[in-house]
């Protein structure tokens, strides 16, 4: 298949890989639409197929993550995309907050706003530098923070957000719900192209 005029990477969380369900049904769900797809396994996972990452590898992700949009922009003749869930959304943003130029959009799954009951310990130090516009997609059920705590969080970051609500869904989007995966992966994927939109997301809605 040629690659079409735009493109997106897709990376995982701590405890999967780029063949988690999720990406693996959003892949499907933006290749019905024409996109470039890569799924991407961050160094971490690259190093070893179990475990989590470290701290003290969390820059070399980023860089991983950094090569895989500059390989996807190489492909396409459009836009270049990307998009992580949990860690990988993370590292994505924070990516996105040291380079604003990078990507065009940002598809922030399942975005892990503190550790489960610790919501005082918000990662949300980086959002003030955050130029890119960004689709936060969240489970109603999400340990990792409320949705009225990520309407909150997003109120930090200067950039055009939105957020799409995922009513029941746990920190995987899925949970209780697989067998509705691919309906998930296309409302998410139809969400992020009508939130990125035609002007390459950079306009305010």
């Amino acid at each position: 298949m040629e690659p079409g005029p735009d493109g997106v990477v897709l990376t995982h969380g701590a405890s999967s890989n780029a063949r988690a369900p999720l990406l693996v049904a959003l892949a499907e769900a933006f290749s019905a639409t024409g996109l470039t797809v890569a799924r991407y396994d961050l160094p971490f996972r690259q190093a070893r197929p179990t475990g989590p990452p470290s701290p003290g590898g969390a820059a070399r992700d980023r860089e991983g993550l950094r090569g895989a949009v500059q390989s996807m922009r190489a492909l396409v003749s459009g836009r270049a995309f990307l998009g992580g869930h949990s860690y990988g959304g993370r590292q994505a943003s924070i990516l996105a907050a040291d380079q604003p130029g990078l990507a065009d959009a940002i598809l922030l799954l399942s975005y892990p706003l503190h550790p489960p009951g610790r919501a005082a310990q918000l990662r949300t130090a980086h959002f003030g530098d955050l130029r890119t516009p960004m689709l936060f997609v969240h489970g109603s059920a999400d340990p990792f923070g409320s949705l009225d705590e990520l309407e909150s969080a997003r109120g930090l970051i200067p950039a055009r957000t939105a957020l799409l609500p995922v009513d029941g869904a746990g920190h995987d989007l899925l949970r209780g719900r697989r067998r509705a995966g691919a309906e998930v992966a296309e409302q998410i994927a139809t969400a992020f192209l009508e939130f990125s939109g035609k002007d390459g997301g950079r306009a305010r809605a």
